[in-house]
């Protein structure tokens, strides 16, 4: 009866994954600040956004994937910034690959590659915002008028 239990606990590990259980996660949280402050970030991966920041400096909640995340940032009066995020494997994925082999035959690897759990983001994203020399005018502003010369 312990062997079953043993193959049991083997075979649930082995399916969550051993980014999971270790406490990596399917997630992770991306911060963004700009310079200026106030931009409009939006993320995409693999051509479909996923995701906004409103206005920075803020944050966004990702699924770990194998693929990048492009961080587009718009703010009037500058151009917008792009920031390519690269998706690598997480430091300890070596010795987890060396106990996942020796526990369950290396399923919960395949796993967790699979599902992303074994790749990460840059956490800390800084993007210099550049001036377009094209401002935009505040919402409620009058032009300036000039003065109506008449000739009598």
């Amino acid at each position: 009866m312990k062997l079953q239990h043993l193959v049991a606990a083997i075979s649930v590990i082995g399916l969550s994954g051993c980014a999971s259980v270790v406490g990596e996660g399917h997630t992770q949280t991306i911060s963004v600040a700009t310079t200026p402050v106030g931009a409009s970030c939006t993320f995409y991966r693999e051509g479909s956004a996923i995701g906004t920041i409103n206005r920075t400096p803020g944050r966004l909640l990702v699924d770990r994937r194998k693929y990048d995340i492009i961080i587009k940032c718009d703010k009037p009066g500058y151009g917008e910034a792009t920031y390519v995020n690269h998706s690598g494997l997480v430091g300890m994925v070596a010795a987890s690959v060396a106990a996942d082999i020796l526990l369950t035959m290396g399923v919960s690897s395949a796993v967790d590659s699979a599902t992303g759990a074994d790749n990460q983001y840059t956490s800390d994203v800084v993007i210099q915002m550049n001036v377009t020399g094209e401002m935009t005018a505040p919402p409620n502003s009058r032009p300036i008028s000039k003065p109506v010369l008449s000739a009598i």
